[in-house]
Formats: C-alpha cells, structure tokens, sequence
C-alpha cells in the first residue's frame, strides 16, 4: 500500500508542475523578477516581455502555453499603464493624427493575434517550446539590427503601402500572440522603416495598436482550459506586473547611460541563450 502511494503522490507533482497550477512563487522573487525584466526593457524603451518568457519557463517553472498567456495577462496591464505615462512625450493628439496607420496595421494584427493565439492552443507542448525558441532568436535579430532605425519617408505609398501594413500587422500579431508579448520590438521598426514615423512617435503608435491586438489574443486565450491559469496565479500576475512596471519606470529614466553600442549585442546574447534553454525545455 505503501509502495503505491509514493509514486502516485510524485506523480501529482509533476503533473501540477507541468500545468503551471501550483500557487506560484513567492510575492519578493516575483516582483524582483519583474522590475529587473522591466528594468532591461526600459533600458531600450521597450516592455521587456520578451526577456519575461524565459524567465516564466525557467526559474518560475510554468509550462510553455502557461507561460505565454500569464506573459500575455502581464504585458496587458503594462502597455495599458505605458501609454498614459508617454502622454508627456507624445500627446494623444499626434497619436489621433496617424489613425490611418494604426488602422492598417490593425487589419493584419487583429487576424494574426486571433490566429497566433489558436495555433499556440493547438500545438503540442515540445512544438511550442520550439517555436518559442525560434521566435526569440528572431527577437534578438529585430534588437540588433532593427532597433534605432530612422526613415525619412515611407518606404511604399498608396496602394501598396496598405498591403504591406496588413501583411506586416498580420507576422507581428502572430508572433505577439505566441509568444505572449506586445510586438514593439517588431511594431517600431515597421513604423519607421514602412511609414516613415519618427521615433518617439513610432513608441506610442506601437502601444496603440499592440494594445487592441493583445486584447484579440487573449480573448482567444481565454477559450482554451489553460486559461485557468490566469486565475490560479492572479497573485503572482499582479505582483510580477505592477514590478515590471517599476523596473520599466526606472529603465526609462535611465535610458541613454549605457551606450546602445554595448547594451543592445549583450540583450540579444541573453535572448540566444534563453533560446536554447527554452528549446531544451521541450
């Protein structure tokens, strides 16, 4: 009787594990982890979801699907907390201007996020864990050689330039929903180096339209049975959250101390290595 209980009882526990079910970590390792991945975001001027993955799959032990919606619920309340904070910057007005922009990549995004979001729930956990790898190689590329990029002018006009905003919103959609993040990383370049927008401008533009299209996947989310992990881990969601928001906080304010030429080479060393501990995850 004895002998049967210990390997059921361990059998429970890897199984909770896997699920991402278990209560979560404590709330001190939970807000650390959030304001230093927020923090590297900030350094950048981005959210730092993308380094909150790898954290969530190792250290913290979620399952990948697990991993990605509670990164997807977090990366909510951070674009949604973003975009009032760069009002100062970038008023609502410049943002309202460029509707035309924001609706086109919203064409492609909206299909994607709905698309990107049913494919992670359909794939088997080892595939996910691959893509996820994959998917943060191509990251560490888009930080290394899509970061800073300036434009004069829109790259096509008329016509053309819609198709190439839906196709363009419709990858980074896809690629935001499966990973769980908000697709700055990609969004930015793409304003700037297919509209034309400057900058600053590019930075809220791209919280207008991941804001929208990660709502899309996580409602698309939210009719799978992993979405109850939401819930079992809400302590933990808010806790990494409102920590990420903080370390982002203090990112920006220190945003331009350390050289791009040093900081941007050693975040995507951090990404390639996330990705191959990601991939033998799976």
């Amino acid at each position: 009787m004895s002998q049967q209980s210990i390997p059921l009882s361990s059998e429970r526990a890897n199984t909770r594990d896997e699920r991402g079910s278990n209560p979560g970590p404590p709330p001190v390792p939970a807000f650390a982890g959030g304001a230093l991945i927020g923090m590297l975001g900030g350094l950048i001027g981005l959210g730092g979801a993308e380094f909150r993955l790898p954290l969530l799959i190792g250290p913290f032990r979620f399952r990948a699907l697990e991993a990605v919606i509670l990164n997807k619920a977090m990366s909510l309340v951070v674009v949604a907390s973003a975009l009032p904070f760069r009002a100062a910057t970038v008023p609502f007005s410049a943002i309202a201007t460029n509707w035309p922009i924001i609706l086109n990549l919203l064409a492609g995004s909206l299909v994607g996020a709905w698309f990107g979001a049913g494919w992670a729930t359909r794939l088997s956990s080892r595939t996910l864990y691959r893509v996820l790898a994959v998917l943060l190689v191509l990251i560490a590329v888009a930080l290394l050689f899509g970061h800073g990029s300036t434009a004069a002018s829109a790259l096509l006009s008329g016509p053309w330039l819609i198709v190439a905003g839906v196709i363009a919103g419709f990858a980074i959609g896809v690629v935001a929903s499966l990973m769980g993040v908000a697709g700055g990383e990609l969004l930015i370049p793409t304003l700037v180096l297919l509209f034309g927008a400057d900058i600053k401008l590019a930075g809220s533009l791209s919280l207008a339209v991941s804001l929208p299209t990660m709502i899309v996947g996580f409602t698309r989310y939210s009719r799978d049975n992993a979405f109850a992990t939401v819930a079992q881990n809400k302590v933990f969601v808010a806790v990494m959250a409102v920590g990420s928001i903080v370390g982002a906080f203090i990112g920006g304010h220190l945003l331009g101390l350390v050289p791009e030429q040093v900081l941007l080479p050693i975040l995507a060393l951090i990404l390639v290595v996330s990705s191959v501990k990601v991939w033998r995850h799976g």
